[in-house]
């Protein structure tokens, strides 16, 4: 029996109420070892490092944190996001809607380290942990999973549930957004703390255009990788709407703050790198650019279709 059926078969078998359970203590742990990170960033791995981090143990200690730490916490999240689909809208479109969403975020980093589109040149360092292909770390495409899933909740808060093909491109597009407004402090931190660095070369030959978007003008970033983010969130969150359409969204998802909550979680470690690296610019736009959209999701009221549960009960009544 395969992983994918054993998964199947353990959501299938699992009550509506274990699996918000699930979703709950899982974002519970994912936003622990957010909160830690963002912590450890923030203070006694900010150069230079205190001597009490550089003996041998604590050494070893730290090389295991970067192998395994953001795995964890991507891992973590994508647990949630993934109980929570199924708890809201069924295990079958919750596990296609996972598999195809990472898939295709993988195809488009895969692409993008390989030939430089959709997102410019740019190259994974080992921090992240394993490689898949020897190319994008696992937390990559897993991590456009559960913050689409935020994304597209915070459209339900915000958009009208229709379900026509118009509407669905309309609603891919600003889920697009919404994802990208969250690389404006993280592409900066990550660069900064030596997670992935860019490779841009001379530009000079290019036309004015190709220069504007391509050279790295914003902390070493090209603003290539910005649309390549809006493309690549444009397209996949299309795919999982035609899983899930914008009326269950609405209904069933949008209602509840988890995925929300998700969302906002995965805004504190790079604000905090910006904020403590000497990138304030970067941590002021970061932090209005996230706050926007939950502002605007958290001031609608929630349509009728399943009672928000507050985020307090999910660890220990469910819904």
């Amino acid at each position: 029996m395969t992983a994918s059926t054993d998964l199947r078969d353990a959501l299938k078998d699992a009550s509506p109420s274990t699996l918000f359970k699930i979703a709950g203590l899982t974002l519970l742990g994912h936003a622990f070892f957010s909160v830690f990170s963002a912590f450890a960033f923030a203070t006694f791995l900010l150069p230079p490092y205190p001597d009490w981090l550089q003996t041998p143990q604590n050494q070893q200690v730290m090389a295991l944190g970067f192998a395994y730490g953001g795995a964890t916490t991507v891992t973590l999240g994508a647990i949630s996001g993934l109980a929570f689909l199924a708890w809201a809208v069924g295990t079958r479109k919750a596990l296609l809607t996972c598999a195809v969403s990472i898939l295709l975020a993988f195809v488009s980093e895969y692409a993008g380290t390989v030939t430089d589109y959709p997102f410019g040149a740019y190259e994974y360092t080992s921090q992240l942990g394993y490689k898949m292909f020897g190319r994008v770390p696992f937390n990559i495409p897993t991590s456009w999973f559960y913050m689409l899933v935020g994304s597209l909740a915070i459209c339900g808060r915000i958009l009208e549930g229709k379900d026509d093909n118009k509407s669905k491109w309309w609603w891919a597009f600003m889920g697009g957004v919404v994802l990208t407004l969250w690389d404006v402090s993280m592409d900066p931190a990550m660069v900064k703390t030596n997670h992935w660095f860019w490779q841009i070369g001379d530009l000079s030959n290019r036309s004015a255009f190709e220069q504007a978007i391509g050279n790295p003008i914003f902390f070493g970033m090209p603003i290539t990788n910005w649309l390549g983010w809006l493309l690549t969130g444009i397209i996949v969150a299309r795919v999982m709407l035609s899983i899930i359409p914008p009326s269950e969204w609405v209904a069933k998802v949008a209602p509840h703050r988890l995925p929300i909550a998700l969302y906002a979680v995965n805004g504190l470690l790079p604000l905090a790198i910006c904020f403590r690296w000497d990138m304030v610019p970067a941590g002021i736009l970061g932090t209005i650019a996230m706050a926007v959209p939950l502002w605007a999701a958290l001031r609608r009221a929630p349509v009728a279709g399943a009672a928000a549960a507050p985020i307090g009960h999910v660890a220990v009544s469910g819904h």
